[in-house]
């Protein structure tokens, strides 16, 4: 069963936040992630609990495939450049 690995970023240094999407795409890629969304333009049509303002959505072929690329030894030097130039809200969602 898929899941998603869905953030929500707000980008405060896009340069730096380049490079991290430079090295995280391959990582993705090595645990069988796809990228669905990522970015582009959205209509937010109800805003009750959140504002969304950069989506990324990233499909999985489960959940621990999700879990063991957020974990991953590959993503743990690679995630400060996020964290860094990113402000970010991550959830995991199961798909089916």
């Amino acid at each position: 069963m898929s899941a998603y690995l869905m953030v929500d970023t707000q980008i405060e240094n896009p340069e730096g936040y380049e490079e991290y999407k430079k090295l995280a795409k391959p990582i993705v890629e090595k645990y069988g992630g796809v990228y669905r969304v990522r970015g582009g333009a959205m209509d937010v049509l109800e805003s009750e609990l959140w504002t969304p303002t950069r989506m990324v959505v990233i499909e999985f072929p489960d959940m621990d495939s999700v879990r063991a690329f957020v974990n991953s030894e590959e993503y743990a030097p690679v995630k400060p450049l996020r964290q860094n130039n990113a402000r970010c809200t991550l959830a995991i969602l199961d798909g089916f």
